[in-house]
């Protein structure tokens, strides 16, 4: 009897596990390098310890939370879809009750560590939590769910900001624009993989919206987001080592719009993927210029 309780509960936490994507840390990486920019920035380099522990931590959080309610809203479609037909709902591993207490669970614990902020951060959590959780719903109202993401993944940038300086200067609003525009190009990307199964199904996106001109695009709007990151740079008065680290982001932009040209779905996935690097690359040079200069 024990024995098999064991196994049941070990099972649940094996399940839980997956639906909340821990075994694949690319979407927390990729969340989680523009949160670091803003950190970076607003605390001049030395972001406040605590502050640096909350928005790490709330990153883990509520990128699970975010898996876990996109899997709940998806449940009838991603039996459908090739790439997602073996998630813990999909799969009927998971019912989808459980999803909804495990969103809330990661939620609730993020919203405790938010608590430990000034009062204007706490309002902002407000919004975030609206974007997170209404996120996976657009992609049947709007064939701009990407953008959405992008609302909601880059909504840590002004409440780093809040929590770091309780002001959200102009610089904030520029950098929280910037990563929006990064979030609609990767998740473009990461779309372009689905594009077929999402035309049978009928799920909306901006791979479907663009159609032929989807490379042309992402092209355009990598480079408004550089440009706008090359406008922080000189508002903050960065110098070399960041403007470095622009100039190897933007090589991996290039890079990726190499793998997207004939829109086949492995490299389409890879592009997506290589983002990481991208974000990374970014964060290196704010690193290194708060650092050195």
């Amino acid at each position: 009897m024990t024995t098999r309780i064991a196994d049941r509960i070990a099972d649940r936490t094996k399940q839980y596990w997956l639906l909340a994507r821990f075994d694949r840390p690319i979407g927390t990486l990729i969340l989680l390098w523009p949160t670091l920019w803003a950190l970076w920035i607003a605390g001049r380099g030395k972001p406040d310890a605590l502050v640096f522990t909350v928005f790490f931590l709330g990153v883990v959080l509520m990128r699970a939370a975010g898996c876990v309610i996109n899997d709940y809203a998806d449940r009838d479609f991603d039996p459908h879809v090739e790439r997602t037909k073996q998630r813990p709902i999909a799969a009927g591993r998971v019912q989808p009750k459980e999803a909804l207490i495990l969103f809330a669970v990661l939620t609730l614990v993020s919203f405790g560590l938010v608590l430990l902020m000034n009062p204007f951060t706490i309002g902002l959590s407000f919004i975030g939590a609206f974007l997170a959780a209404s996120y996976p719903f657009m992609k049947r109202f709007t064939h701009l769910p990407q953008a959405y993401l992008g609302m909601a993944f880059g909504w840590a940038v002004p409440m780093a900001f809040a929590a770091q300086t309780n002001t959200i200067p102009l610089v904030g609003w520029l950098l929280y624009l910037a990563v929006l525009l990064w979030a609609l190009v990767y998740d473009t990307m990461y779309a372009m993989v689905d594009k077929d199964d999402d035309l049978k199904i009928g799920v909306k996106s901006t791979a479907i919206l663009f159609g032929d001109y989807d490379r042309h695009i992402m092209g355009a709007l990598q480079i408004v987001m550089l440009g706008l990151l090359v406008i922080v740079g000189r508002i903050e008065g960065l110098g070399f080592f960041y403007y470095a680290g622009l100039l190897a982001a933007a090589g991996l932009a290039v890079y990726q719009q190499k793998l997207i040209f004939h829109r086949e779905k492995a490299l389409c996935f890879k592009a997506f993927l290589n983002n990481n690097w991208f974000g990374l690359a970014v964060f290196i040079g704010l690193v290194l210029d708060y650092l050195f200069v």
